[in-house]
């Protein structure tokens, strides 16, 4: 396999408001056998100052595909209702490896979907840490657990993927209230479904949503039509969006993360100590389905299905689990409702082919979605309407050979959610932009080179009454160049790169911003400007 809150690499000591620089003399004049160890210039999981409690979820070496399967059970000392809860993996792998992608259930619930680093011959240890709170309810009664991280261990790849996974419980009341349940779909005879308590009021579901499995899915955004040629095709070119219907009909749309995991662009690397954003914690897609709790909360099983629009048909490379988060009515055992509104735009999706000495394709797609519904809470009417907006741009151009090859790409994802009843309306606005802009080039020499820059951004307003009450800004910004030469031993390779990375995050009365930089493997820069 070549790929805001949530997931964080811890840096150790390097943490820090302050600059950290290596000395230009510790600076190698190419890569060697042993690197930095993975960090991230994303916060760390913020821990209030209460009691805590920590359990093990599972301490388990992956040589193959075999899940690891144990069982769970509530913390002691630490009550059944907690401030916060934080998943934290620590990981370690030496030798020869390929970047491997894995997942963590705990009763059937996807808690972690992460991607592995490619280890130096000497080893390395990462760690990754994510707020888990979310899923309280799954952690209040015994569970199974199951662990994967599918490995491939010979002669060849001989690195075997160490990890340590715990929860760590602190007491206390959440900032924010956790969802009351949180439950998984079905598999019938009728397709996977959901039934919902008769009492919710609030429904999200959220999507693992990943292209993967090392096939052309990997690298969807790279994909084309006929009759371009190139070595990916799919029948529409590279637009996909993550869908989601309850009962055949249309009820989110969602534009995917472009992951680049750490073998990405054919060039490991880049990637070696900085890894792209969300490498490690793989967010997942999250739709407000509160506009269908009047239709779910008739006690019956509804079909609820995910699909991945531009998908060639039965073409694999998409997992897409589903966990769905709701919140009850705490005074009414039944709350009755209706869908008032489910309109769509038709999907448009235009990809040119312009063939030259550098073929080029360029893509526009985007569609629109607007649903309402309503529920009749113990405290009265709620009238929930959500509109999402996606739209994707991209150039992508290539020689013949594919000796040089690039992109140019944006994809932006508009969602508004209005809700009203009793009191002022809130309204919350939420602007996500994913941003590709490289190319990896071979030369006659056979040096390769990936000259690559990746955005991750998003903004978050919050209004009530027309007045604003809360906001949030995000942005994730990576950016490497680095070369080796092709189809020699590793001795040989005679590789250099350098890697920066900006984390930005800000809201009222908080200031993030961080910066990273590696040159060769060594982290030559760490440094705080809030």
């Amino acid at each position: 396999m070549s790929m805001l809150a949530g997931a964080t690499l811890l840096v150790g000591t390097l943490f820090g408001s302050g600059a950290t620089t290596a000395q230009a003399a510790d600076v190698p004049a190419e890569f060697g056998t042993d690197w930095h160890d993975p960090v991230t210039a994303a916060p760390p999981v913020e821990r209030p100052h209460t009691r805590s409690c920590q359990v093990t979820l599972a301490d388990v070496r992956f040589r193959d595909y075999t899940p690891y399967r144990g069982t769970y059970a509530p913390p002691e000392g630490c009550g059944d209702r907690w401030s916060k809860v934080v998943l934290r993996l620590d990981g370690k792998v030496k030798g020869r490896q390929y970047d491997r992608l894995g997942y963590l259930h705990v009763g059937g619930v996807e808690i972690l979907r992460t991607s592995t680093p490619e280890p130096s011959p000497d080893g390395i240890e990462w760690h990754v840490e994510k707020d888990v709170t979310r899923y309280s309810d799954t952690f209040r009664g015994a569970r199974d657990v199951e662990m994967l991280i599918g490995n491939v261990v010979d002669d060849t790849y001989t690195g075997v993927i160490d990890v340590h996974v715990t929860l760590t419980f602190y007491a206390g009341r959440p900032a924010t209230a956790a969802p009351d349940r949180v439950l998984t779909l079905a598999d019938t005879s009728a397709g996977t479904t959901l039934t919902t308590p008769r009492n919710s009021e609030r429904i999200v579901a959220e999507v693992y949503a990943t292209g993967s499995g090392g096939g052309c899915e990997e690298f969807w955004y790279l994909t084309v039509a006929d009759p371009a040629p190139y070595s990916c095709k799919a029948d529409r070119g590279p637009y996909r969006e993550v869908q989601i219907s309850v009962d055949g009909r249309l009820a989110g749309v969602a534009a995917p993360f472009p992951n680049v995991w750490t073998g990405g662009w054919s060039n490991p690397f880049l990637w070696y100590v900085l890894p792209a954003p969300r490498a490690f914690d793989v967010r997942p897609v999250e739709y407000d389905l509160t506009p269908f709790a009047g239709l779910l909360n008739d006690g019956r099983p509804h079909r609820v299905e995910v699909s991945v629009a531009g998908v060639p048909a039965g073409q694999a490379g998409w997992s897409t689990p589903v966990n769905v988060l709701v919140w009850q009515d705490e005074h009414r055992a039944r709350v009755p409702g209706a869908l008032v509104e489910d309109k769509a735009t038709d999907l448009a999706n235009s990809s040119v082919y312009t063939p030259g000495a550098e073929n080029r394709v360029d893509t526009e797609a985007g569609h629109r979605l607007t649903v309402s519904g309503y529920v009749d809470t113990s405290h009265g009417r709620v009238t929930t309407t959500v509109t999402r907006t996606l739209a994707n741009t991209s150039v992508h151009r290539w020689t013949d050979g594919e000796n040089t090859d690039g992109l140019d790409a944006t994809w932006t994802d508009e969602e508004t959610v209005r809700v009203a009843g009793h009191g002022p309306a809130r309204t919350t606005h939420t602007h996500r932009a994913y941003t590709a802009n490289g190319a990896t080039t071979v030369g006659p020499d056979k040096r390769l080179r990936t000259v690559l820059t990746l955005g991750d951004r998003a903004s978050v307003v919050t209004r009530e009454g027309g007045r604003r009450t809360t906001w949030s800004r995000l942005d994730d910004t990576y950016s490497g160049d680095a070369a080796y030469t092709l189809d020699v031993p590793r001795d040989q390779r005679h590789a250099v790169g350098t890697s920066a990375e900006r984390y930005r995050l800000r809201g009222p009365g908080r200031c993030y911003d961080r910066s990273l930089t590696t040159v060769q493997g060594v982290l030559t820069e760490d440094r705080g400007r809030c």
